[in-house]
């Protein structure tokens, strides 16, 4: 009989962590991290690893399991993660419990990636030396002109994202969105999703209140030891690029954090824009 994923989405800092463990305790299952930046290990702060009591609770998977120097795709984690939950339900658990808001992790193990054509290495050469020069602001206002529907799905300060849509527009000459063909893979597995969402007021309150809550807790620091890598696809993100802005002497700290929160904002509502498309979804209202 094929076990079910429960898959616990929303969007950032609506609570899934909490609800995650508590459905993790009601079924017997460890938590599977569905979390694009909290496998970094160096990256901690910005982007809220639980915290040692939850990580105690109940076993977690890819939490902090990869260094910021390696690039890792969601198509490593698919693979990763299949061969992860096969193997748990091979021991006998029945349901397993997944978390995280990062839609592609999600979207590769629900039904696979789309086979996206492969360009001109000189091209992504091209673009990445853009993003460092000149971040992903210009990047992202010409993937608008190119391809408005990616424009308005992807999480536009991920330089990454932004990259990879580009340099599929570019080379091709069609629109990344063009390619996103829907075609799922089956899983042998029954898949299960909750998303939970709060008012907006509310949640854009709790975003807000956690950026303060890492700059009280040394996310500038935590930036300042990472300078060395700041070139790596993994700091591309909110977060980190507005606190090397800031260590730049571009912006204050002040401006620096009311950047991290606009963008933080701003991710919230892509992930709420891209996850209103799955009607598979049962949305709950979080109340931790």
């Amino acid at each position: 009989m094929p076990g079910r994923l429960l898959i616990i989405l929303g969007p950032t800092a609506v609570g899934k962590t909490d609800f995650a463990i508590s459905k993790a305790l009601e079924v017997g299952s460890p938590v599977i991290s569905c979390d694009s930046r909290q496998i970094f290990r160096e990256m901690s702060i910005g982007t809220a690893v639980p915290s040692p009591e939850q990580l105690s609770a109940v076993p977690h998977y890819f939490i902090q399991t990869r260094s910021v120097t390696e690039n890792y795709t969601a198509g490593d984690y698919e693979v990763d993660a299949l061969a992860l939950i096969r193997r748990l339900f091979a021991e006998g658990h029945e349901t397993l419990v997944m978390t995280g808001g990062s839609m592609f992790y999600i979207d590769a193990v629900c039904g696979g990636l789309d086979s996206l054509p492969q360009v001109d290495p000189a091209i992504r050469a091209g673009l990445m030396e853009r993003l460092r020069a000149e971040g992903p602001g210009p990047l992202a206002e010409q993937l608008r002109k190119l391809d408005p529907a990616s424009y308005e799905t992807l999480e536009l300060t991920n330089g990454q994202r932004v990259v990879r849509a580009l340099e599929v527009c570019i080379g091709t000459g069609k629109p990344f969105s063009s390619f996103k063909t829907g075609q799922r893979r089956q899983r042998e597995f029954e898949i299960e999703k909750i998303g939970l969402n709060r008012p907006r007021a509310e949640l854009y309150a709790r975003i807000d209140r956690r950026v303060l809550q890492m700059i009280q807790a040394g996310l500038v620091d935590e930036v300042r030891s990472l300078l060395p890598y700041r070139s790596c696809p993994a700091l591309q993100t909110v977060g980190y690029r507005e606190i090397f802005s800031y260590l730049d002497g571009e912006i204050s700290l002040e401006r620096a954090v009311e950047l991290v929160q606009q963008h933080s904002r701003n991710y919230a509502k892509r992930q709420l824009t891209w996850w209103r498309r799955d009607p598979s979804i049962t949305w709950l209202p979080a109340t931790r």
